[in-house]
């Protein structure tokens, strides 16, 4: 499923891959989250995507991308398997922040409040060092299959992989089923409104939202309250198309999975 501009990279083998979609991330001087997808650009440089706010420095309640500070790009990420609330687990590679959506809009004075509230994606360029041990399928799900750019319709099915370190760093926790809910037309399909019986938590924020097709449809951004819990995602066709018109990162692009996806597991 590697598009044929991508097929110049050779993945490694998703059952031996270490730095892959799902995996927990850690910003120097911001928090853990979760990545979602694998882009190159056509410099051949290899990126794993997270949440903005993952390296922000406010509050919990920061979420207003245009006002919200964050560390700087360059800043160091280091990638870690089976963290927990007693540790940072295991570093198993590195990077630096590529780009933040959140840096950008303060940038550009971005004046759309959808955008500012929900466009929430940040690019870790992986050091080229790890690009072979890299692999862009969906622990568990596989795919991406495409970009779905149409949003969900209301009861169809999603799939995600969150790698909270609340969870301990137990991977049978992170495979969650969910379904969409309906979206609020105001927002300008910015954001997803999915619930789950198994929800999204602090700690999987940035993780890939698949639909029922495996095409990447959205990034976890928040939980919201009450019941049933919701979670927002941010519509990645949007993210991206920001990021692509306002990077400078020639030729970004969403690398597919070379594992099939398999809704049924």
């Amino acid at each position: 499923m590697v598009t044929p501009e991508d097929a110049g990279h050779r993945w490694a083998a998703a059952g031996s891959a270490v730095l892959t979609p799902g995996i927990q991330a850690n910003t120097h001087g911001g928090g853990q989250c979760t990545t979602n997808y694998v882009f190159v650009d056509d410099t051949d440089r290899v990126y794993l995507g997270q949440s903005a706010h993952c390296a922000g420095t406010g509050g919990s309640t920061e979420t207003d991308g245009c006002t919200a500070t964050s560390q700087p790009l360059d800043t160091a990420v280091d990638f870690t398997r089976r963290g927990s609330l007693r540790s940072d687990g295991t570093t198993i590679g590195t990077g630096r922040l590529a780009y933040s959506s959140w840096l950008t809009m303060r940038q550009l004075g971005e004046a759309d409040p959808n955008a500012c509230a929900y466009n929430d994606f940040a690019l870790i360029e992986i050091d080229p060092g790890l690009v072979d041990q890299v692999n862009p399928s969906v622990p568990y799900w596989g795919g991406p299959t495409g970009l779905n750019t149409t949003g969900t319709p209301e009861g169809e099915h999603v799939y995600s992989y969150g790698n909270s370190r609340i969870r301990g760093g137990l991977p049978g926790l992170s495979p969650q089923r969910g379904e969409s809910f309906a979206d609020d037309s105001s927002l300008g399909g910015w954001t997803h409104a999915l619930k789950s019986p198994t929800p999204g938590i602090p700690g999987d924020s940035g993780s890939a939202f698949l639909d029922a097709e495996g095409r990447a449809v959205g990034t976890l951004s928040t939980v919201g309250l009450g019941l049933p819990i919701i979670n927002n995602v941010g519509d990645i066709s949007r993210e991206l198309a920001y990021a692509r018109a306002h990077s400078g990162i020639s030729g970004l692009r969403l690398v597919l999975g070379t594992e099939e996806f398999d809704p049924n597991r």
